[in-house]
């Protein structure tokens, strides 16, 4: 892996249940099980869709025209059966975006639908490895179990 691919985030413990996750540039937030206002890991997951998605279709589409108006909801139901074990299912991204009136507006909205799709087919890391499976290896860090 280069320096330029590789991304990483630290979990740590701050009691039952409750966990702080913190990225290489000093950012952190709060994860936990939804017993308070934290972010549980699914809501996490479902963020991370979104957030992807919307980054990418801004980028596009604010060269264009400033939105007055930019949201997205991300959805799923999460699943239990004996099959699959726990996971999401039904998931779906929708934006609300809207643009001034004016040529540039206009712009704006023309190229909406086009960067929804080049999200969803290439540019989102985060939904393109979810709908692609990506193996995930779990492992125990030497010197972790004792004294």
């Amino acid at each position: 892996m280069s320096e330029s691919t590789f991304r990483s985030v630290e979990i740590e413990r701050t009691s039952v249940g409750q966990y702080v996750v913190r990225n290489v540039r000093g950012g952190s937030m709060s994860m936990g099980t939804g017993q308070d206002a934290s972010f549980t890991p699914v809501e996490l997951l479902l963020a991370a869709i979104g957030g992807c998605t919307a980054i990418d279709v801004d980028h596009i589409t604010s060269r264009r025209a400033e939105p007055t108006q930019f949201s997205v909801e991300v959805t799923g139901e999460k699943i239990r059966d004996e099959a699959g074990g726990n996971r999401m299912q039904n998931l779906m991204v929708e934006f609300t975006v809207t643009f001034p009136v004016g040529a540039d507006g206009d712009k704006a909205r023309e190229a909406l639908p086009r960067s929804l799709q080049q999200s969803h087919d290439r540019l989102c890391t985060v939904s393109r490895t979810v709908e692609l499976g990506t193996p995930v290896s779990i492992v125990e860090a030497a010197g972790s179990t004792g004294n």
